[in-house]
C-alpha cells in the first residue's frame, strides 16, 4: 500500500476550497507498534518513517511536504494563527488557524478529539486538538475566536470530530467527575455508570460536539472510536492497557486551496 488511507467527513461537501482528511493508521511505511502511518513527530518511530508517512499525507492533500503544518501540543487553549510553514520548532499550542492558500493545518491526536473547521463562504479554516483538558479550558471556542479574526464569520462555519476515544472506552475516576460537573451540574449528562464502583465513562464526544453548538458552530461527528478498533486508529490509552512503551500519532488536517 503506498497511498494513505483517510477519512473524510460529510460535513465539508459542498466546500470547494478546501481539502480535508482525517488518516487512519494504514498506507504508511512505519513499523512494529507504530504500523503503518505514524505522523507523530513526538513519538519514539523512525523519525525518516515518520517523514516519508507526513509527506504521503502532504501528497493527499495537494500541498507540498513542508505545507503540513502542526505543533507541539501541550493540552491548552491556545490557537496559533499561520501564514506560512513553521521556522524551526513547533510552536506550543494545540489549534491552528489560516486564510493562506497552500498551507494544511495538522492535528496529531490518539483518543483526544480531533476536530477541523472551515468557513463555508469565507476562505479561513482551523483545526483543533480537543482532549477532555482542551475542550474544559476552551480551545474550541477560542478556535472559533480566531478564524474571525481572520475573516470568518461564526455562522458560516462549520465542524467535524474525528476518530475519538469513545464513550464506552473512556472510564474515569471521582476525581474527574467532580472536577468537570464543579460548576456546571448539567455536565453530568456526559457520563455514564461504570463496571467499576466510584468511576465513570466519559463521553468525551459529544462534550465536544455540545460545546462547539453552544459556540454556535455546525458540529458533526465522524463517531468512531479509536480505543475499539485497533486495525485503524491508534490509542494512547489502548497502547497503555497493552503495556506498550510507545504509540503512533493519527493525523487529521485541512488544507485551504
Amino acid at each position: 500500500m503506498t497511498e494513505a488511507v483517510a477519512l473524510v467527513s460529510d460535513a465539508f461537501a459542498g466546500v470547494p476550497h478546501i481539502a480535508h482528511a482525517f488518516f487512519t493508521r494504514q498506507g504508511g511505511v512505519s513499523k512494529g507498534i507504530y504500523a503503518s502511518l505514524n505522523g507523530g513527530l513526538g513519538s519514539d518511530d523512525d523519525r525518516a518513517h515518520v517523514i516519508k508517512n507526513r509527506a504521503r499525507m502532504a501528497r493527499a492533500l495537494g500541498v507540498a511536504d513542508d505545507a503540513l503544518v502542526s505543533l507541539h501540543q501541550i493540552h491548552s487553549a491556545d490557537v496559533i494563527a499561520v501564514t506560512a510553514p513553521h521556522a524551526g520548532e513547533r510552536p506550543m499550542a494545540d489549534a491552528l488557524v489560516t486564510a493562506t492558500p497552500g498551507l494544511a493545518l495538522a492535528i496529531a491526536h490518539a483518543d483526544c478529539g480531533p476536530v477541523l473547521f472551515a468557513d463555508r463562504i469565507h476562505r479561513v479554516i482551523g483545526a483543533a486538538h480537543a482532549g477532555w483538558k482542551g475542550a474544559f479550558t476552551g480551545v474550541l471556542e477560542n478556535t472559533v475566536s480566531a478564524m474571525e479574526k481572520l475573516g470568518a464569520r461564526r455562522e458560516n462555519i462549520v465542524a467535524s470530530l474525528g476518530p475519538t476515544i469513545g464513550p464506552k472506552s473512556y472510564e474515569v475516576g471521582p476525581e474527574f467527575v467532580a472536577r468537570l460537573t464543579e460548576n456546571d451540574e448539567s455536565r453530568d449528562r456526559f457520563f455514564a455508570p461504570s463496571e467499576n464502583p466510584g468511576h465513570a465513562l466519559f463521553d468525551l464526544p459529544s462534550y465536544i460536539l455540545t460545546r462547539l453548538r453552544e459556540a454556535g458552530v455546525a458540529a458533526h461527528d465522524l463517531a468512531l472510536d479509536t480505543y475499539a478498533d485497533a486495525d485503524r486508529f491508534f490509542s494512547y490509552r489502548r497502547s497503555v492497557h497493552r503495556k506498550e512503551e510507545d504509540y503512533g500519532r493519527l493525523i487529521s488536517a485541512i488544507a485551504l486551496r
